[in-house]
């Protein structure tokens, strides 16, 4: 299989993926890191902070999320959580997955390879 293929449903998704992770709870980026090498390394491959800092950077700037900073004294980590506008485009990219991925399903459960065909 030609891996540039998997690797644009993967970049187009990660974001999304990232929104939603977020929108669980107030992270931070090396939290994001684990939770989807954890859940995701299998079929996303490993994420790594050179591919999630620049989303995350993204994000902020559509202003899709925002970003705190703990105190030195607590850790100083960014901690990032949604924006209204965040949360309204979230649920806006879950309409849509779900109606993509439907209608990609349509397409590949009528797909007859040609050699079965005969």
């Amino acid at each position: 299989m030609d891996s540039r293929y998997v690797q644009q449903f993967k970049k187009g998704a990660l974001e999304m993926i990232l929104l939603c992770l977020i929108g669980k709870k107030e992270t931070y980026g090396y939290e994001i890191i684990t939770e989807l090498n954890h859940h995701g390394a299998a079929v996303l491959g490993y994420a790594k902070e050179g591919t999630v800092y620049p989303i995350l950077y993204r994000l902020q700037k559509a202003e899709l999320i925002q970003c705190r900073i703990a105190p030195a004294a607590a850790n100083g980590k960014k901690y990032y959580s949604l924006t209204a506008k965040g949360s309204q485009t979230l649920k806006e990219l879950r309409s849509f997955w779900q109606k993509y991925t439907d209608c990609v399903d349509q397409f590949i459960e009528a797909y007859v390879p040609e050699e079965a065909s005969r």
